[in-house]
């Protein structure tokens, strides 16, 4: 697929997400629909993480030093060592948006970097650099579709009327 595309669907992405959080309640923001999901909150403080030290940073990796060992990161440990649950909704989502912004401008930047670049990983295989873009793309969609499955399974476990005559979910 073609890289600007791509950006740019990383650059529409910011609307989404801004869209998503827009009026959730307290109690939504922090529900879960069983204890060992994700709430909200954790989903947007995931989505600053990994845009600063997985998507961006693992990119500039290969694009600049493919030869040196990945940076390790554990985004599964982030959730309860970076205390999710205890942030500020507002503060983290404008933190990951100005996060958003910056790779924009330093993707849009990169005028003769070596996209035929690829780290090999020694489980993986070859990790090239479209193959991230691509994936940065793929994750935003997976976070999108969570937090859209989230709102609803939130207004089913919160409303006492059926759900049925909007369709089948």
């Amino acid at each position: 697929m073609d890289r600007s595309h791509l950006i740019d669907q990383l650059a529409c992405h910011e609307d989404v997400f801004r869209a998503l959080f827009n009026g959730l309640s307290p109690a939504e923001l922090t529900w879960k629909p069983a204890p060992d999901k994700w709430c909200a909150l954790e989903v947007v403080c995931h989505l600053h993480d990994e845009e600063r030290e997985d998507f961006r940073a693992r990119l500039a990796h290969v694009l600049n030093t493919p030869h040196d060992a990945m940076p390790k990161i554990d985004p599964a440990a982030w959730v309860v060592e970076r205390r999710y649950i205890d942030q500020d909704l507002d503060a983290v989502l404008a933190k990951f948006l100005y996060e958003r912004s910056a790779s924009l401008v330093w993707l849009r930047s990169l005028t003769d970097a070596p996209w035929n670049n690829f780290y090999l990983h020694p489980t993986a295989g070859p990790v090239s650099c479209d193959l991230l873009l691509t994936n940065w793309v793929a994750h935003d969609l997976h976070h999108m579709r969570q937090l859209i499955n989230l709102r609803y399974a939130y207004l089913r476990a919160n409303s006492n009327e059926p759900l049925d005559y909007a369709g089948t979910w």
